[in-house]
């Protein structure tokens, strides 16, 4: 079962958002990650495309560096430092200071 990550002061539940690109939110648990793995073959297996993990990277909060390597080596992709740009939108940085709002606006 893939477990959601509850998002915002009301901590609403989120399982999977899609953009142009590809973001995957659950709990960095190994059970989550396997399934998420699933999701990609099957999207592979279905569509026949391939999901190209040199370009893809993990990044997880609140995890050991041991752990984020383990989960990377999973998808044979890289590991992704937070706070990093997503959509040219930094992700995992304080939204209240001046120096976030300066970072999303150049």
């Amino acid at each position: 079962m893939l477990e959601g990550v509850g998002v915002g002061y009301n901590r609403v539940d989120v399982k999977l958002t899609i953009c142009s690109d590809t973001l995957f939110l659950c709990q960095p648990k190994f059970q989550c990650i396997m399934v998420i793995k699933a999701i990609l073959r099957c999207f592979e297996i279905f569509s026949g495309l391939k999901v190209n993990f040199y370009k893809s990277h993990v990044g997880i909060i609140g995890v050991s560096d041991v752990d984020t390597t383990i989960f990377a080596k999973c998808f044979n992709c890289g590991r992704v430092e937070i706070p990093f740009k997503y959509l040219s939108m930094k992700i995992g940085g304080n939204p209240r200071t001046l120096a976030f709002l300066e970072a999303n606006h150049s």
